[in-house]
């Protein structure tokens, strides 16, 4: 982890660089890491920056909003980590739709749960490698989709045989519909090894070459995808995340979410795969909402949940911008 942005800080100082340091390990789209963020003392605002959308695979920009979502979260949990706890406030101005948040900072003791959150923070990855054959319990899944909080946002846990079965068709669809479709896979490529603080290592990409079913995902490394094809034959839980309403607010609590889930299964011991291309295709995705969750929310990503076989800490690390490029004057 890059620490030389927040060299020059001093005890006492309020640690706005080390906070959005932490907050652009959160996990995005295509590790686009699509926020630009501005300090200003004890306030710290949260932008998106449209000009790293992926227009192909994610033309709304829900996926870099979800991304932006994400950061906003290990912001706040970074924030109370280090004694800083942050009220947030969501601006409301149409004139400037890239202004997706701000942090309130204010002093107080750190937490007892400051060590465990921050080691969270470092530990949480992307860890695209086969999962193990043990199953998730369904306790464990219900407690993961207990452990989110955000206001209009609900995680359902799909454990029942039809549901599963379901959402592998639908999977399936999707992956079929987006591989016969040039341009996703051109502008996935533009993101491999794209440069040495974004993008995707090569490295960090399963060799599936031998695999018929291969296909890459928008979030992290390439997507074992013939694991998303055997939902139903496969151990994994799963978890939609989904929020009342769909607009760009709704997005960015998807994201929050995703990272509050995202940090309670690291700090669990399991790992989490979002599986975004059935979201992607409009048609896959109103058939997720009405066949699968009853026509009753707003789907806005699927995860896998799952028990890896060898350490996070021997997993290729994606590459973070520095803390300076991600800064507004």
């Amino acid at each position: 982890m890059n620490t030389s942005s927040t060299a020059h800080e001093q005890p006492g100082d309020v640690p706005g660089l080390r906070i959005v340091e932490l907050a652009c390990g959160a996990p995005s789209v295509h590790n686009t890491q699509p926020w630009l963020w501005r300090i200003d003392g004890m306030r710290i605002e949260l932008y998106a920056d449209f000009s790293r959308q992926l227009e192909v695979a994610d033309p709304s920009g829900r996926n870099l909003v979800m991304s932006c979502g994400a950061a906003l979260h290990h912001a706040r949990v970074a924030a109370a980590a280090l004694g800083y706890p942050a009220e947030v406030e969501y601006p409301t101005d149409p004139a400037d739709p890239s202004h997706l948040a701000t942090l309130r900072l204010t002093q107080r003791p750190r937490t007892p749960r400051a060590v465990e959150d921050l080691a969270a923070l470092g530990q949480r990855s992307t860890d695209r490698r086969r999962f193990t054959s043990w199953p998730v319990p369904e306790q464990r899944l219900a407690q993961l989709a207990a452990s989110v909080d955000v206001p209009g946002v609900q995680v359902v846990p799909l454990v029942d045989v039809t549901s599963r079965f379901r959402v592998e068709l639908l999977v399936n669809r999707a992956l079929d519909q987006q591989a016969a479709d040039e341009r996703y896979a051109e502008e996935h490529q533009r993101w491999i090894d794209r440069s040495q603080v974004d993008g995707v290592p090569s490295a960090a990409v399963p060799d599936l070459s031998g695999h018929p079913h291969s296909q890459p995902s928008r979030f992290g490394p390439g997507e074992t995808s013939y694991e998303a094809r055997e939902l139903v034959e496969n151990t994994d839980g799963l978890l939609v995340i989904c929020t009342d309403t769909d607009d760009q607010r709704s997005w960015l609590l998807a994201g929050e979410a995703l990272s509050q889930m995202w940090l309670a299964a690291t700090v669990d011991g399991l790992s989490v795969v979002p599986l975004s291309q059935v979201i992607e295709l409009p048609s896959t995705r109103e058939s997720l909402r009405l066949e699968v969750l009853g026509g009753l929310t707003r789907p806005q990503i699927i995860t896998r949940i799952g028990w890896q076989e060898i350490g996070r800490s021997e997993l290729p690390r994606t590459p973070r911008r520095p803390v300076e490029e991600v800064l507004l004057p």
